[in-house]
């Protein structure tokens, strides 16, 4: 559509909606309330929820020194296909700290947790590393436990976090390098979400390709890309849930910092409500635009119940978000535990023993599936050409990966030992820790942002 057709199509269809579960935005008229499908939440329960307890909670942890340094690698080569370049945009470029930026307890090691830890660091080493065990191991043998431990420690993750031990790893302020539009669209963009959608959501052959999620392949309202859906298990419907919410997210966010003015003086990013429109107005998008808002919702209450569940491993007195400046970081835990004990108080989580609960053989082969298919998710992101679309694609992936980590280790985390002594049988990285909240801090905020949208198009229809 070009700008006018859009607006006269918004205006020959909006309408304020009444009854049927109709929420209007102005002009733009979105299925958005009520109960949501596989759940026993409703979305009005968490948008009061959010933006009056989560949001400004979690927008002030983020803020910290701890959360706002991600390490990451956006070198890595894509693994997938060759003929990709680089994007030459100005606005896709990162900024990556300078030594002297990052605070001296984050280099120390990601997975160090306190002050202790790190002055032990040359003891705790010869204690940890296996050869310590028996000098006499030869160095095939070790490398060979090496392996096997990292094979172990990778065995629970949902995603790939290769970028903690590679050398061209380097530290991003996230504060410094926000998510926002940076021009970075076309073929080569939805390439990537293609590859996803297409390769990597259990979607049936039997479903005609090409398939796109923010293109209508159908004139029936609500029957285009989600038809498929309704026969599959619950499992799967819900991993496309998962990674619908969050392309929802990113198109949320992309709206709602859009560069609306650029001259010799300055740069102006705001909400664009044309873009919002295009992607979620319900006339738009043939009755698409409201699901995609849904599964925003749903990927919200899978990661907040991550959080609530993984309280015990962040209450336990040897866990520190260690940065070097010990009142800082105490204060910083004491709002870790505040955000994660609201999070816990919320009334109507999901319930992620539905999940993989059916015969237990077929529950694991399906669990793996599951697993693998959001592993090669996470390595797609190392195709995407802006590499500030790569930074947040890698890092909400991960977040995402985290959480479902999370939500499977039940028994670890109530296994958890609450002294230093013994290796815990479950374990976060601080790379792990980083990328869960910055991405719920993502979700949570697009949940905010809608808010935003709303009194913005109640103002224009006015």
């Amino acid at each position: 559509f070009s700008e006018r057709q859009k607006r006269k199509k918004t205006q020959k269809t909006g309408r304020t909606g009444e009854g049927s579960g109709h929420w209007s935005l102005g002009e733009v008229r979105l299925k958005v309330t009520g109960t949501l499908d596989d759940c026993a939440c409703d979305v009005e329960t968490i948008d009061s929820f959010n933006n009056k307890e989560i949001f400004p909670k979690l927008q002030k942890l983020l803020s910290s020194d701890y959360f706002r340094f991600y390490q990451v690698n956006l070198n890595n080569p894509c693994p997938f296909w060759t003929d990709h370049s680089q994007c030459g945009l100005k606005y896709c470029a990162v900024k990556p700290c300078t030594p002297g930026e990052v605070p001296e307890g984050l280099k120390s090691s990601s997975y160090k947790y306190s002050e202790e830890a790190s002055q032990d660091l040359e003891k705790c080493e010869k204690v940890e590393k296996l050869g310590a065990v028996n000098s006499s191991l030869s160095d095939e043998t070790l490398q060979a436990l090496q392996e096997w431990k990292k094979h172990d420690d990778e065995s629970d993750r949902f995603c790939m976090l290769d970028d903690e031990d590679s050398p061209e790893s380097k530290y991003v302020d996230l504060l410094l390098n926000p998510e926002r539009f940076t021009g970075y669209k076309g073929p080569e963009a939805w390439r990537i979400w293609n590859s996803i959608y297409e390769e990597n959501c259990f979607k049936p052959y039997s479903v005609k390709r090409p398939l796109n999620p923010l293109v209508s392949n159908s004139g029936e309202h609500g029957q285009g890309f989600y038809r498929w859906l309704e026969g599959l298990c619950v499992e799967k419907r819900a991993f496309f849930r998962l990674i619908s919410g969050l392309h929802c997210s990113i198109n949320i966010h992309l709206s709602a910092r859009y560069l609306l003015n650029e001259n010799w003086f300055e740069m102006k990013w705001g909400h664009n409500v044309s873009e919002f429109q295009l992607r979620f107005d319900e006339e738009l998008t043939e009755g698409e635009g409201p699901k995609r808002l849904r599964n925003l919702y749903f990927l919200y209450l899978i990661e907040l119940r991550a959080l609530a569940k993984i309280l015990p491993y962040f209450e336990r007195p040897t866990f520190h978000l260690y940065t070097g400046q010990p009142t800082q970081d105490n204060k910083n835990k004491k709002l870790l535990l505040e955000l994660l004990h609201v999070a816990k108080s919320f009334p109507l989580h999901f319930d992620e023993t539905a999940l993989f609960a059916g015969n237990k053989k077929e529950a694991m082969k399906l669990k793996e599936d599951f697993k693998l298919t959001f592993k090669n998710i996470s390595r797609i992101m190392d195709c995407v050409e802006c590499f500030k679309c790569r930074l947040w694609g890698k890092l909400q992936t991960q977040g995402l990966g985290t959480a479902l980590k999370i939500l499977f280790s039940e028994r670890q985390i109530e296994a958890m030992p609450n002294t230093s002594n013994t290796n815990p049988s479950f374990q976060l990285s601080r790379q792990e820790i980083v990328s869960l909240f910055n991405a719920f801090g993502r979700i949570s905020t697009s949940v905010r942002e809608l808010k935003n949208f709303r009194s913005l198009l109640s103002k224009l229809k006015q």
